[in-house]
């Protein structure tokens, strides 16, 4: 049973905007949240300096989104001269944890931040000491005892494990690029890993060698007790660069995703198209609890 979702057709729900120099050429690779009324999205973007920073858009529906202005997080040291990059957002104990990647020419590292309102932040830097590192995103709940980070050390996906949420040790690798496959060449953290009765249902992107690399999606089941224990791995990516807008732009072929949402009946991935777009494609649980049960 392949799994594919299905793009909105609303898609894509926004471009880059001309009017704002900090979001004038891309914006993409979105964290989504959903707190039970709105739709909270944090996402890259670039402009005309190439300074990666984070904007922040509401949604009732989660297609229709309002942009502020202005950024809600930007670099603020050296360690960030190139950018913050690629939020991933977890609700944690009353607070919303942002993993994102510090960008600078001497380091590439996961750092820390969280926020209640999305506007005032609380810093705690770079939380892993491994450079390059990134690809985080933390689980919404203890396992045995102990919060579980995700992240990339190149080609493969990591754990790492605390009790503070600030230090963090105990690495464990659980799954690697599979040959032949349309994710060889690397792989790294989609969203936060969402609970399930069957599992933990993780979302992730894999790279295949390619004239260019090709980035696509696709979901792993983890074990509840025991994430390291990977159950189940799509056989075939859940999506792919298809679009005009997903095949041709800043960053050619690809879909890269930090967002799998809860809504209802559907499990909502959130998208960046080849840079240059955000987007969102749909799935029931139905269609992904009668692949889990097959």
């Amino acid at each position: 049973m392949n799994l594919k979702l299905k793009r909105h057709l609303s898609n894509p729900l926004f471009g880059p905007n001309p009017m704002h120099l900090w979001e004038s050429r891309f914006v993409f690779n979105p964290a989504v949240v959903y707190d039970g009324k709105v739709f909270h999205m944090l996402y890259r973007a670039q402009g005309e300096d190439m300074v990666s920073r984070i904007g922040y858009a509401v949604s009732l529906d989660g297609i229709h989104f309002n942009r502020m202005e202005k950024p809600v997080f930007e670099p603020s040291d050296v360690s960030e001269l190139y950018g913050v990059e690629d939020p991933r957002v977890t609700y944690i104990n009353g607070k919303y944890y942002m993993c994102y990647t510090a960008y600078s020419p001497r380091n590439i590292k996961i750092s820390l931040a969280a926020t209640e309102n999305f506007f005032m932040w609380e810093r705690y830097g770079t939380i892993l000491p491994e450079s390059p590192n990134k690809d985080a995103a933390l689980f919404p709940e203890k396992v045995n005892g102990k919060y579980i980070l995700i992240h990339r050390l190149e080609p493969d996906i990591w754990f790492a494990y605390s009790d503070d949420l600030i230090h963090w040790d105990n690495y464990v690798k659980i799954a690697s690029p599979r040959k032949d496959y349309w994710d060889n060449l690397k792989i790294g953290a989609g969203g936060p890993p969402l609970k399930t009765p069957y599992g933990w249902l993780f979302l992730y992107h894999g790279v295949q060698e390619d004239i260019r690399p090709i980035y696509r999606l696709g979901f792993m089941l983890l074990d509840l007790k025991d994430p390291t224990k990977v159950l189940k791995r799509t056989e075939e990516p859940i999506l792919e660069p298809q679009e005009n807008w997903e095949i041709f732009g800043g960053v050619p072929n690809v879909v890269f995703s930090d967002a799998l949402v809860e809504y209802g009946d559907q499990y909502y991935v959130y998208y960046g198209g080849a840079d240059n777009y955000i987007a969102l494609a749909t799935i029931s649980k139905k269609e992904v609890f009668d692949w889990i049960k097959k």
